[in-house]
């Protein structure tokens, strides 16, 4: 088993992936999680017993574009009303190495890779490779220095990160580095996220605002339009 992803779609009317993606993802183990959203009235037994035929049709048909693509699929089929919520429990329980907040696209150019100062980052080249194409000749490892945080503490933890995709063996040319100072932390990744193809994230630690205002994650796909990878903690 390589790394896993869990690639999430709501039901019954789930937003296709592009062909390009679904080939970018198709090295990866692949775990395709339906969410059935229901109304607060309407219990999950009661939808299960009306809807889950339908909606296990047509979960299998997303998960067959991943295999006519050479990706191991699992799937799973969850009636709820907390996605995210439902998110988070398939992914442990799958031991997924990240997810996906899906997009369209039609080819990535430019990657945009915000990273914590932290260290154990071990898992970031991966799922960078995963989505380089042919096409793609910019991977730009970004930080934000908040305040009270020395700027150089940030360019000496992006010069490592850089090191170390150098190392798993990334081209020299393909990947540069890019410090802003700013109070604004998700302000600043999302500003500068409208001027890449795609997006790889380390996971953030939850907040209580996530559940009001959604994710940053969720802020960049809705506001870009481009595929968001979100690798879960290994820090």
């Amino acid at each position: 088993m390589g790394a896993t992803i869990l690639v999430p779609f709501e039901l019954p009317d789930p937003e296709p992936l592009s062909p390009v993606l679904i080939e970018d993802l198709s090295s990866l183990d692949i775990v395709v999680l339906g969410h059935y959203g229901l109304p607060e009235q309407t219990p999950p037994t009661a939808a299960r017993s009306q809807f889950e035929e339908g909606a296990r049709e047509t979960l299998e048909g997303l998960a067959a574009e991943f295999e006519e693509a050479g990706a191991q699929v699992t799937t799973r089929l969850v009636f709820g009303r907390d996605r995210r919520k439902t998110m988070d429990r398939i992914a442990i329980e799958e031991d997924c190495d990240a997810e996906l907040d899906p997009a369209p696209t039609d080819g990535i150019e430019r990657i945009l890779v915000p990273l914590p100062n932290v260290t154990g980052l071990s898992r970031l080249p991966e799922f960078v490779r995963v989505l380089c194409e042919e096409s793609t000749r910019e991977v730009t490892l970004f930080h934000v220095a908040e305040a009270g945080e020395r700027v150089a503490d940030g360019e000496e933890m992006l010069r490592a990160a850089r090191e170390e995709m150098l190392r798993e063996g990334f081209d020299p040319a393909e990947v540069d580095t890019l410090i802003v100072e700013g109070d604004e932390h998700d302000d600043e990744i999302l500003r500068m996220a409208e001027e890449y193809d795609a997006v790889v994230m380390y996971q953030a630690e939850p907040a209580l605002s996530d559940r009001i205002l959604g994710t940053l994650p969720d802020a960049i796909a809705t506001r870009t339009g481009d595929p968001v990878i979100v690798v879960r903690r290994d820090y």
